[in-house]
């Protein structure tokens, strides 16, 4: 039977996509299931591994039905997923021991503020890329063997594994045959040095987390192994490409010179630019990354980390009611033009680049009297757009580099308003790929090349990205007058974080 198809698994912070897609590049079918999000305490975010990985097998078995083909027929598996989310689980049971860790929870704030305050985020920084912050997994690994009852008795015995979501679907998927990981998501952990390419033993002691439950780390072309569930598929099948959502868009957005950049507007956005094979020092809320590693050859890129862009307007919709359908939304957009003053911070889970400022809370700000829904969903829509650009702008002073224009991908990136108005605030060209599912099919060419599926890059069908063009239309002072606003409510929301901790402390 011909092998002429790849499923590539899409698992987002949201939910779980399937997609079946050919050797022309083109997505056949496509099968989606959310997951649930659970928020135990203020600031904490935390998933179902096991329904994750149910809404895994669910999905395929929709696109693969829709697209009428048989496991026989697939060449591989890809996976591209959320990262830095933790997951522990018993390799005897293959249950988890504690929900997973989202990447937005900020239990672990006061453990790497203890840490900076002993002087370890220089080390940190320089073998990593990171700052000490509870956006990466190291902590939440932590937490989860200083307060789950069973995690240490499991740890003693060998029995307890750590990883990704794409180290647990790995082990999932493969019946318990295959702890790996790839480069990408390796390097945010905080445990992985993204110079000599390997786990670090240091680094390891300094959080706390064994070496020895961690995944092996593999190229995202490689195989990674051979599916083994017969409640998945009836027949063995590769996994390969196996990558980070946000480096897979940039690898799917083709940013393969210095330089090129993209931004993913998912529940955060991850604005990342390839700075080529060597790692430059990252400063300022800006962290070094490892694009990809294909074949043996690693690429570096840097990243500015928005923690709330498209999760804003879910809050917005299902938090307040203040509309149903997107549909809705854009209707009432259309009914109010200019934010009359309106700026909505969205730090429900903190701030990320350029102010990393963890303790930092939402605020709503520049109300009066004619103010009415309409205002606050432009001012949440807004509010992606200008974090996007606080983060170029850093990019920019910390490289030199000027990016010419913006690729742009993700879920949100589907609001032509919020794209124009980010050609209009950021001044320059927004190019927005006419493929929603970027991260998929960076993973799918990882995997495909990795696998022979396609022979080469030219092989890839670039055609197929078709892409919309957005261009600044916004007049330069009225550009100037809403991005001032912006950055005085995000100074009002700064110093309110500022004179929480200043009044806790007094306590």
């Amino acid at each position: 039977m011909m092998k002429e198809y790849l499923l590539t698994i899409d698992q987002s912070t949201s939910g779980t996509k399937a997609l079946v897609i050919d050797r022309a590049g083109r997505i056949v079918a496509r099968g989606s299931v959310e997951h649930s999000q659970y928020y135990p305490s203020a600031g904490w975010v935390e998933h179902d591994p096991m329904e994750i990985y149910n809404n895994v097998i669910q999905s395929s078995h929709a696109a693969m039905k829709l697209a009428d083909i048989s496991p026989g027929q697939l060449a591989a598996i890809t996976i591209t997923n959320q990262r830095e989310t933790a997951v522990m689980w018993d390799r005897s049971t293959g249950l988890p021991v504690y929900n997973a860790i989202v990447w937005q929870c900020q239990r672990t704030a006061g453990a790497c503020e203890a840490l900076k305050a002993s002087g370890q985020e220089a080390i940190v920084r320089r073998k990593t890329g990171l700052m000490l912050d509870p956006y990466f997994s190291a902590t939440k690994w932590r937490w989860i063997l200083d307060h789950v009852p069973n995690a240490e008795r499991l740890l003693n015995e060998r029995k307890l594994l750590a990883g990704t979501i794409d180290s647990w679907l790995l082990w999932k998927l493969s019946g318990g045959r295959v702890h790996a990981t790839d480069y990408t998501n390796a390097s945010r952990t905080s445990l992985f040095n993204i110079r000599t390419l390997e786990w670090d033993q240091e680094l390891c002691t300094l959080f706390g987390v064994p070496v020895d439950i961690l995944p092996e780390v593999k190229s995202s072309d490689e195989c990674f192994g051979y599916t083994d569930d017969s409640e998945w598929f009836s027949e063995r099948v590769p996994v390969a490409g196996v990558v980070g959502d946000s480096h897979a868009a940039l690898f799917g957005q083709f940013c393969f010179a210095p330089g090129s950049a993209k931004a993913t507007y998912g529940t955060g956005t991850s604005v990342l630019m390839n700075i080529g094979e060597k790692p430059v020092e990252a400063g300022n809320g800006l962290v070094l990354a490892i694009a990809w590693n294909m074949s043996g050859k690693v690429t570096y890129a840097l990243e500015a980390v928005i923690r709330t862009s498209g999760d804003c307007i879910k809050w917005v919709r299902d938090n307040l009611g203040l509309f149903e359908t997107f549909q809705e939304m854009d209707h009432m957009l259309e009914q109010a033009p200019d934010n009359q003053g309106v700026y909505l911070v969205p730090a429900f889970v903190g701030l990320g680049a350029p102010y990393w400022e963890p303790n930092a809370r939402a605020i709503l700000s520049g109300m009066n009297r004619g103010t009415g829904k309409a205002h606050i969903v432009r001012a949440a829509i807004e509010s992606i757009a200008y974090q996007v650009r606080d983060a170029v702008g850093l990019m920019e002073a910390e490289t030199g580099i000027t990016m010419v224009g913006l690729q742009a991908d993700g879920g949100a990136s589907e609001n032509s308003l919020l794209m124009q108005f980010q050609a209009d605030i950021l001044e320059r060209t927004v190019v927005k790929s006419e493929v929603a599912e970027l991260s998929a099919m960076g993973s799918a060419y990882m995997g495909g090349l990795g696998i022979g599926f396609w022979a080469s890059l030219d092989d890839v069908a670039i055609g197929h990205n078709s892409r919309r063009i957005y261009k600044p239309a916004m007049k330069s002072a009225e550009c100037k007058r809403y991005y001032e606003g912006w950055k005085k409510a995000v100074a009002t929301a700064l110093y309110e974080a500022q004179a929480h901790q200043s009044g806790s402390g007094r306590n």
